[in-house]
């Protein structure tokens, strides 16, 4: 699914559309350049689980912020790591497909990702524009997105 954002606004709607179709074991994996807007699309992400906009911030310096939702809300941004041992040492695995919801920003720092996994790839397209690509919401959730 392929979808276009022409600011902050419309990239929060669209998380926010993107949190309804997630369930409980869900991991989203967030592609894009630094500026792209991830940071801004895991706000929508996060209202869906009753977080406010202004807790999600970027979580480059304490790596994994978790939110004591139903089902737990965990926000990961990979930007400072390497990837590798990096990872490991920070227990990202244990949160992957776990009983939570996992979303990850820098994805593309992981040496491997589950092979049913969810990912939106933003590209930037100008200054506020946006293209986001969405891959593996099931045909029946996108319907509700």
């Amino acid at each position: 699914m392929l979808l276009s954002s022409s600011g902050a606004e419309e990239t929060i709607k669209i998380g926010r559309r993107i949190g309804a179709a997630l369930r409980a074991g869900d991991t989203v994996y967030l592609y894009g350049d630094i500026g792209a807007g991830k940071t801004t699309l895991i706000k929508g992400i996060a209202s869906s689980f009753g977080i406010d906009e202004r807790d999600i911030t970027s979580a480059s310096f304490t790596m994994i912020a978790e939110y004591d939702t139903d089902p737990p809300f965990y926000h990961v941004d990979l930007y400072r790591l390497e990837g590798g041992a990096d990872i490991d040492n920070i227990g990202l695995y244990d949160y992957i497909d776990g009983n939570g919801i996992t979303v990850i920003e820098w994805a593309e720092r992981l040496d491997r990702v589950n092979g049913d996994k969810i990912s939106v790839s933003i590209e930037i397209k100008g200054e506020n524009d946006r293209d986001l690509e969405i891959r593996g919401i099931s045909e029946e959730d996108r319907n509700n997105m």
